[in-house]
């Protein structure tokens, strides 16, 4: 399930939804991404995530797909903030369920690693004073290149 959205997510809450009633679920791995307070060396008070509503979902149920077909993962959540954010602020949360560990824990970093370089989404922090447009990382991209 793909979830893009404003407002913040409660992940005790959507662990419980996810699981609910699934008795086939031996395994859960999750993430979640927030907001820190300094980035490069630099401090955020703000970090506003801009992104293309259709073109970003379509984007992130191909990369589901993806996961989908390379593990046996019995359900999968993606939920994506966008909008105006604080250092400590939830933006990503990915969890994913499976028979056994192994998916469980290859699937969700999978998704992490290509949400990170494959997602439409475009960050702009700022510390007050300036604010600038994140680039990617090359280690973002070197953590996608494994999975090739």
């Amino acid at each position: 399930m793909i979830i893009v959205q404003e407002h913040a997510f409660d992940v005790g809450q959507e662990y419980a939804r996810l699981k609910a009633s699934r008795a086939d679920i031996g395994a859960t791995a999750m993430f979640v991404g927030s907001v820190r307070d300094r980035s490069d060396g630099q401090n955020v008070t703000t970090m506003t995530l801009e992104h293309y509503p259709g073109m970003t979902e379509k984007a992130l149920a191909e990369i589901e797909t993806q996961a989908r077909e390379r593990w046996p993962i019995s359900d999968c959540l993606i939920i994506h903030r966008f909008g105006k954010l604080l250092p400590a602020d939830d933006i990503v949360l990915v969890i994913t369920c499976s028979a056994h560990r192994e998916a469980a824990f290859q699937s969700c970093e999978f998704l992490m690693d290509w949400l990170k370089t494959k997602a439409p989404f475009w960050k702009l922090e700022d510390d007050g004073r300036n604010a600038h447009w994140v680039d990617a990382k090359l280690s973002d991209d070197q953590a996608t290149e494994r999975w090739k």
